[in-house]
């Protein structure tokens, strides 16, 4: 894929963060992406569902309903933020090839551990940074919370 199809379906996981920080939630968007096509869409929804596991990643693989191995791994997920163990752990179960970030400099998930098996592309997007750095200035008790600490 090219660069111009990564910014496009990183614009559909940005629409899926702005969606989360509207309803309450912490603004970060996943969108998983076979053959050209978004299969699967979600946001960080632990705050609206009372979620323990909510993450964007993992609403992501919900909402696209049960796979086979072989249509995981024509897959590319894309977050909004570098996975946390959590999500990096589902990727890796599921042996989902690439994983498309916006940006890793508010918060860098298990990255080395990705990499063994995982095409890593790292967009580095100012506006998905902004929209984080935000949000941990604004809210840090919550973000904490999200990732544990």
């Amino acid at each position: 894929m090219t660069r111009k199809d990564h910014l496009r379906f990183m614009g559909e996981a940005l629409k899926e963060a702005r969606k989360g920080f509207r309803e309450g939630g912490i603004p970060i968007g996943a969108v998983l992406v076979r053959r050209g096509k978004v299969i699967g869409r979600g946001h960080n929804r632990r705050v609206q569902k009372k979620s323990a596991i909510l993450h964007a990643e993992m609403d992501c693989l919900e909402n696209a309903g049960r796979l086979t191995a072989s249509d995981y791994a024509e897959c590319a997920i894309y977050s909004t933020l570098s996975p946390c163990s959590m999500c990096a752990g589902a990727i890796l179960l599921y042996k989902i090839p690439t994983v498309v970030m916006g940006e890793n400099r508010t918060f860098k998930g298990p990255e080395s551990l990705l990499r063994k098996t995982v095409n890593l592309i790292n967009l580095d997007l100012p506006e998905c940074r902004a929209l984080m750095a935000g949000f941990i200035a604004e809210k840090p008790e919550l973000w904490n919370e999200d990732i544990g600490e």
